[in-house]
């Protein structure tokens, strides 16, 4: 498999989907970088999603149970996204080949990477011109995004499904994306999309709801 120029949203950039524009520096994924999603979960594959929608090919690496079905309705092409549920103790050569073959590259260590281990990720990243997306910690990522807060929407006085997720998403980083960055989203929508909850940020300043965003920033 070869990179494909026509996934360029710009300047060496992977597009995302629109309710993530605005966290990232540049508005996508910049080519040879790394972003983290804090733990697994549909945060780390929507943000895969609108490249790989876009004609991008996408590796999930260390994840036994990816849960496609979700990732599909959010927009995930499973067409297009290789699973290595287990790539064993050389996981690092797994990753570091993929980073050759594919776009995006999304990791859920199965440990914390030494600095001598990331350091060599992370050229290959830009050797290549991949994005390696990271599900857990990360020191020296470019950007970081985690959901701060969450609530379900669906659930009366005892009773009802769970329809819908309105999730705050806080994103900071390095250089452009070093200042804290905060939105809301459907995360995900009544019809498993994810989008801008419009009004959740009123909402939860209004309940006293959301993070501190200069404590999260100083944290990472």
């Amino acid at each position: 498999m070869r990179h494909r120029d026509d996934v360029l949203a710009g300047d060496g950039m992977l597009p995302v989907l629109p309710a993530l524009r605005d966290l990232l520096p540049g508005g996508g994924l910049q080519r040879g970088s790394v972003v983290t999603s804090g733990d697994f979960g549909l945060l780390s594959m929507v943000l895969v999603a609108g490249a790989v929608a876009n004609g991008a090919w996408c590796a999930v690496v260390g994840v036994p149970a990816v849960g496609m079905r979700a990732a599909a309705e959010a927009g995930v092409d499973p067409d297009r996204v290789l699973l290595v549920a287990e790539p064993g103790p050389r996981w690092p050569q797994v990753v570091a080949a993929l980073l050759d073959g594919f776009d995006v590259v999304l990791l859920r260590p199965p440990d914390q990477p030494s600095a001598q281990l990331r350091r060599k990720l992370e050229a290959a990243a830009r050797r290549y011109g991949s994005v390696l997306v990271v599900a857990g910690d990360w020191p020296g990522a470019h950007s970081r995004l985690l959901v701060a807060y969450a609530e379900w929407t669906g659930i009366g006085a005892g009773h009802g499904r769970l329809r819908a997720r309105r999730a705050q998403v806080v994103a900071t980083g390095r250089g452009a994306g070093e200042q804290a960055r905060s939105a809301w989203l459907w995360l995900p929508g009544t019809d498993g999309a994810v989008t801008a909850a419009v009004g959740g940020l009123a909402a939860s300043a209004a309940d006293g709801h959301g993070p501190d965003l200069a404590r999260l920033a100083s944290s990472g």
